[in-house]
């Protein structure tokens, strides 16, 4: 005997056609309404009621004035699956009104000598036709429900964003396995309440309820054209709740409709600061790359990748890869070969590699440097210092004289907030690579050779190998616990797309010896930051307060050499402002050639000796 499946029948009708669905309501309302004006009968007498032929034509027109009576008030409108409790304040209108109709219509027959209608049917009716009518939605609200309840237990989504992005994206999670929309999220009044392409616009006041109803533990937002700033405040308006948070990249990294589930990602912290970019100065970025021969250092890292991928894109006449790691080189070579119009040249090797850089700065004719390689993990380098010194340093020094012997016409040093007032060993490395450059310019403008000579000072970039970002995700995908130094601990942020653009604009607008600041924005405290990245992963924090919370934090302690607070000016007061609203330019202390030899020499003596408390000694002496 083949069993009763309510899902199998539910999948069934789900998939008729609109007018079907339609005609399937109305037929069920009629029968139901009919049944409601029989049952009131019944229990107005007390028993079994069987109408005569009069009094059956009177039962007949309840459903039949019943009907228009919905069709007008919109009752058959709404998709019964996403019917919300505000569906009963419009059957409550309806039956209302088709009951008083009936009622009418039924004393008036009494009128005209018919069988009288006992003055508590109509009364009795409209209790039952409320409960069955509105009873009746639910329920197949209900059944229609089941398949997909067994399928995406669990997985039901919500959509922030009702407009053709949303709705595109809706389209393709149907026809998905891991997700299914469950409604919208919009606070635009002239959507909310509305059905639109089939799914519920709740307004975002809601979220709570639709949480519990739906079993959400999703919400991906979808505002492309909406500015980052818009963004922010919308995934900040989901702190306080469990949810998983993803987002629609923007507009500008959406080419069109078509398998717009795949560019859904996961939020990261760049969607919590919510900077707006400024547009980028089409001359300034091309200025030191469109056909010239361009080299970058570190080309393999997460920084130097990313220059890499933009500077192709900025048509150069060549592309020199300068990387120590054969994979990360194997990695950027092969990636950039797919979109690059220009020849790439990968060259395994390091900055402190002298002979290898004159044979570079000559075969290839380099125009334009980007100093991007160093050592920059805080620990690491703290853990080794002779050879970060060696790297971070004297490769600066070996590069830069190479670059200035060659001719080269730009050099930019990528720095860091660490360099001012260091506290550790690599900030002082990377102040002491922006005195070499500082020499370098020096020297330039005193033989008048017009080559340009900077640096480019800015903070964390997200998404880099040493960013606190991955580390927070990998320790919340393991279940905890967080690991945060300091409570009071604060960080500037930029993306690395932000930095890189202005990095290459900075360059452009070099004279000399100038140290960039990219503007940073407002520092953001690390602990807001855990807390934030744990709540938008959908987990709870556990604190003395939520004993019962998914993860916790752990202060750890500062590092050695770590600040609580990073700077990017020396001296206050002695930054200007350039052209790019995004880009200040700072005058600070430089030393001339003899004044950096000799303190080159006095680092020369230590490693030499490889005496790593003489080397730090001097090295923290000369940067402060």
């Amino acid at each position: 005997m083949h069993r009763l499946n309510p899902a199998h029948h539910a999948k069934k009708i789900v998939e008729l056609s609109r007018p079907v669905k339609h005609g399937l309501m109305l037929a069920t309302d009629a029968v139901l309404l009919l049944f409601a004006v029989w049952g009131a009968y019944c229990l107005r007498l007390g028993e079994m009621f069987v109408p005569n032929v009069h009094q059956l034509g009177v039962m007949i027109v309840a459903p039949a004035i019943a009907i228009p009576v919905f069709l007008k008030m919109g009752l058959y409108r709404s998709v019964i699956r996403y019917l919300g409790e505000q569906a009963l304040w419009s059957v409550f209108k309806g039956v209302t009104l088709a009951s008083l109709l009936w009622a009418a219509f039924a004393f008036m027959t009494q009128r005209s000598g018919f069988d009288a209608v006992p003055r508590a049917v109509p009364v009795l009716y409209w209790l039952l036709g409320l409960v069955l009518v509105s009873g009746s939605r639910f329920a197949a609200r209900w059944m229609l429900w089941l398949p997909l309840r067994k399928r995406f237990a669990g997985r039901q989504v919500l959509i922030y964003g009702a407009g053709n992005a949303g709705r595109q994206l809706a389209a393709s999670l149907r026809m998905g396995r891991e997700l299914f929309p469950a409604g919208f999220l919009d606070d635009d009044p002239d959507l909310g309440g509305k059905d639109v392409d089939g799914l519920r616009v709740h307004h975002p006041d809601e979220l709570e309820v639709l949480i519990e109803r739906f079993d959400i533990h999703d919400v991906i937002v979808t505002l492309p054209s909406a500015s980052n700033a818009r963004r922010r405040e919308v995934v900040d308006s989901l702190k306080r709740y469990p949810l998983l948070v993803r987002i629609l990249p923007a507009l500008s990294d959406v080419a069109n409709g078509r398998h717009l589930v795949n560019m859904v990602r996961e939020l990261d912290i760049g969607d919590l600061l919510g900077r707006d970019t400024v547009v980028s100065d089409a001359n300034l970025l091309s200025q030191c790359i469109t056909n010239k021969v361009v080299l970058v250092t570190g080309a393999g890292g997460s920084i130097g990748s990313e220059l890499c991928r933009q500077v192709i894109s900025l048509a150069p006449a060549k592309l020199v890869l300068l990387e120590s790691s054969e994979y990360a080189i194997y990695q950027i070579d092969r990636s950039l070969r797919t979109i690059a119009r220009c020849e790439v040249i990968p060259c395994l090797g390091s900055v402190t590699d002298q002979p290898l850089l004159t044979r570079v700065m000559a075969e290839h004719a380099i125009q334009t440097v980007y100093h991007v390689g160093a050592y920059k993990h805080v620990p690491m380098v703290e853990a080794n210092v002779l050879e970060s010194v060696v790297n971070n340093i004297f490769g600066t020094m070996a590069l830069a004289s190479e670059s200035f012997a060659a001719g080269v016409e730009t050099f930019v040093l990528i720095s860091t907030d660490k360099a001012v007032r260091p506290t550790n060993v690599m900030g002082a490395t990377k102040r002491w690579a922006e005195l070499v450059v500082q020499s370098f310019a020096l020297r330039a403008v005193q033989l008048g050779t017009a080559q340009r000579f900077s640096a480019v000072r800015f903070g964390n970039v997200l998404g880099s190998s040493g960013s606190v970002v991955p580390l927070f995700k990998e320790q919340i995908a393991s279940g905890g616990p967080v690991t945060v130094t300091h409570p009071e601990i604060t960080r500037y942020f930029m993306s690395i797309r932000e930095a890189v653009e202005l990095v290459i604009q900075a360059g452009s607008l070099a004279q000399g010896g100038e140290i960039f600041l990219l503007d940073m924005g407002e520092p953001v405290k690390i602990l807001d930051l855990a807390r934030d990245m744990i709540r938008l992963a959908g987990h709870s924090l556990r604190d003395t307060a939520h004993p019962d919370g998914d993860i916790d934090i752990l202060f750890i302690g500062l590092r050695p050499g770590e600040k609580l607070f990073e700077e990017l000016l020396i001296a206050a007061g002695n930054a200007e402002g350039t052209v790019h609203p995004k880009i200040m330019k700072a005058t600070e202390p430089c030393l001339d050639s003899l004044q950096l030899k000799s303190l080159i020499d006095s680092l020369q003596v230590g490693l030499d000796a490889q005496d790593e408390l003489l080397v730090r000694q001097v090295l923290m002496a000369a940067a402060r």
